[in-house]
């Protein structure tokens, strides 16, 4: 837990909540805040397994997965190929587009000069954001042209490739998938611009349905599509995918997390709940995945 990235507060949150989970559970728990010095930490502790709970780079783009492989220790969640393919948002699309799984049309932003046309072409509001961050960190909802070089600036400050992605304007949904189950889906709302970080983890106000209220038969065919557009980026063990609905229910994909949050504001929790299945049975559960 911890590591790197924007995103090490979450983590360290998540982390310490599935230690204490899983020493519920009566196994040998140790938590460890994960730097440079990582896989020395695990020989030393002669770890038999790792639990990532690391969010955003370093820690779920695949890059960890690679040293623990190298290292021969086994681990929960996606390997090395699904975790940097779904950690990749253009990448993700790509991959989507290929396999015809409905995604937000999207231009990629290299230079500021682009900036001049893609309102043209995508239409306001659109979305702009960093490829390689995930919790929303680096995201604008841009609703004029006059914010676009704003918005470019703040998303290119995390040193990676920008996104110009059209809006859905719709109900947006999460489905958690654990194993090769996609769990009751859960709709959101926030009265903020967007589900943004403050949404996600600090705020009060944002509303989590579950059941979703869609028709049943709705709910069971985005579930099913939502665990394909897990499967299609070689992704495993559990994680959870956002999609968008638009004005006619039609849904549009935006990412797959694959070490989604697991505070207490978290959505696949929530899922697991909706399920029968509490905090300490679900850690457990992804544990066992792994074996």
């Amino acid at each position: 837990m911890g590591g790197l990235s924007a995103e090490r507060e979450v983590s360290l949150n998540s982390g310490a909540r599935i230690v204490q989970a899983l020493q519920a559970r009566d196994l040998d728990v140790v938590g460890v805040d994960a730097d440079r010095n990582v896989l020395r930490r695990l020989q030393e502790l002669a770890a038999d397994r790792a639990f990532i709970a690391l969010h955003g780079r370093w820690g779920e783009d695949g890059v960890i997965q690679g040293a623990l492989e190298v290292a021969g220790i086994p681990y929960t969640g996606s390997g090395v190929l699904g975790s940097a393919l779904a950690m990749d948002k253009l990448r993700t699309k790509i991959m989507w587009q290929g396999a015809g799984i409905p995604t937000p049309e999207y231009r990629l932003l290299t230079e500021e000069a682009e900036l001049a046309g893609v309102a043209r072409e995508l239409g306001l509001p659109l979305f702009v954001k960093p490829s390689l961050e995930g919790s929303s960190i680096g995201v604008t909802k841009v609703t004029t042209q006059q914010q676009l070089s704003h918005a470019w600036r703040d998303a290119r400050e995390y040193g990676t490739d920008v996104l110009a992605e059209r809006c859905i304007e719709g109900p947006e949904l999460t489905v958690a998938i654990l194993g090769d189950e996609a769990l009751p889906i859960i709709r959101l709302e926030t009265p903020r611009t967007f589900y943004d970080y403050t949404a996600k983890y600090e705020a009060d106000s944002t509303k989590y349905n579950c059941p979703s209220g869609l028709d049943a038969d709705f709910e069971l065919a985005l579930q099913q599509q939502s665990l394909r557009a897990f499967q299609v980026l070689g992704c495993s063990g559990w994680g959870r995918v956002d999609l968008m609905l638009d004005a006619h229910n039609a849904p549009y994909f935006l990412e797959v997390n694959t070490v989604p949050g697991m505070t207490d504001h978290s959505l696949v929790p929530m899922a697991a709940r909706a399920k029968g299945m509490e905090f300490e049975q679900l850690v457990r559960r992804i544990l066992e995945i792994s074996l």
